[in-house]
């Protein structure tokens, strides 16, 4: 059963993961070794353990204890679970908890890029895309578009990261991802390559003079179809931009040249869908 735990100390070594390391250090494994993210509000952390991941602690406002955490204490086993009011939660963390739930989960092992590239008909790959709300939003709008796997540069955001697993509604135990290279030098030429090995067809959003546009009845009849989407700001690299099949745009009104990536991504994952065979 878990351990139920009033916060009287905020020194205890075990609220290191709510409210002294930083993302880097919980994804290098500082507590005991262990790789861990934080999920943060209920949805979110059933999701994270329907996905599955295991939980190592709880950081609960008191009211969940019998509220809406209830079940999801009861599925988490043998952990501690620290509980104070909401003014001692958003004191101890130093900013505002969503819906007053935190947990600390041991990070999954992600898979090879090509198992996810199997069956897929569908996937994004986002090319140094920093910003975490950025990834939540674009994994969001893939889970609901029918994308089947994102996949990322070694420079993009972690998914994990607290705000990017919140932005997305969990959606990040939902949709497949890993990155696509190990090393950052490996893009886009290794990682191009894998694609074409498996059968992909690229489509870069870019701004090139050489585009087609999203809704181009090319794109939705490609059977297998990787839509490259660039950091924020600067888009993709030439180079990617030059290795790949078709370089993609969204006709905008004059005077506004491009969309935030998120924006972008979910456009293009719903005009490029792929269209039935029947």
């Amino acid at each position: 059963m878990p351990e139920i735990i009033e916060i009287t100390d905020f020194s205890d070594p075990r609220l290191d993961v709510y409210a002294r390391l930083r993302e880097p250090a919980l994804k290098n494994g500082a507590e005991n070794g262990e790789s861990l993210f934080v999920a943060e509000s209920p949805k979110v952390i059933e999701r994270a353990m329907d996905f599955p991941c295991r939980p190592v602690s709880m950081l609960l406002e008191r009211r969940h204890i019998d509220g809406q955490m209830k079940a999801l204490i009861a599925r988490a086993g043998d952990i501690p679970v620290f509980t104070a009011d909401f003014e001692v939660l958003t004191k101890l963390t130093g900013f505002h908890l969503t819906r007053g739930a935190l947990a600390a989960m041991e990070r999954p092992a992600l898979p090879e890029p090509s198992l996810l590239l199997q069956n897929a008909a569908r996937v994004a790959v986002l090319e140094d895309v920093v910003n975490p709300t950025n990834i939540g939003a674009v994994f969001r709008s893939a889970a609901a578009l029918s994308v089947d796997a994102v996949l990322l540069t070694p420079n993009s955001c972690d998914p994990f990261y607290r705000r990017a697993v919140r932005v997305s509604m969990g959606t990040v135990f939902q949709v497949p991802w890993t990155y696509i290279c190990r090393e950052q030098e490996d893009w886009p030429e290794k990682g191009l390559a894998l694609l074409k090995s498996c059968g992909f067809t690229t489509a870069a959003m870019s701004l090139t003079d050489r585009t087609i546009p999203v809704d181009d009845p090319r794109l939705k009849k490609t059977d297998r179809l990787a839509i490259i989407l660039g950091t924020e700001g600067d888009g993709l690299k030439s180079t990617t931009i030059a290795s790949c099949d078709y370089n993609v745009k969204i006709p905008m009104r004059e005077g506004v040249d491009s969309l935030n990536v998120a924006a972008a991504g979910a456009v293009a994952f719903f005009a490029m869908q792929k269209t039935s065979s029947d």
